[in-house]
């Protein structure tokens, strides 16, 4: 599995209530995306974001096109910056399961 973590500079006047509506909008076109396990938004420090939980990094790939990038950069005022990270375990204490990308 592979972790993709996305930041991008917010303008100062995007608070969080801000931030959180700019999200809901785009939440959307992340459903049903090949690959794409999870999703979680991040709003900190100046920054927007995101962290995403990819079968593959093929697939994480093909999501971050420069036309997503535009896209990031027309709602958010920047251009984003793209970190990918093996994912080789995860502790989920919601179900009390430990998976591993062998399993």
């Amino acid at each position: 599995m592979i972790t993709a973590i996305v930041r991008f500079p917010l303008p100062d006047e995007v608070d969080l209530a801000e931030a959180e509506s700019r999200f809901k909008e785009t939440a959307p076109r992340y459903t049903d995306v090949s690959g794409l396990l999870r999703k979680y938004y991040l709003f900190g420090n100046g920054s927007g974001g995101g962290v995403y939980l990819w079968k593959t990094r093929a697939e994480a790939e093909a999501m971050y096109t420069p036309e997503w990038s535009a896209r990031i950069a027309g709602i958010y005022g920047a251009d984003p910056v793209v970190e990918y990270f093996e994912t080789p375990v995860i502790v989920d204490n919601v179900s009390g399961e430990i998976e591993t990308s062998t399993a």
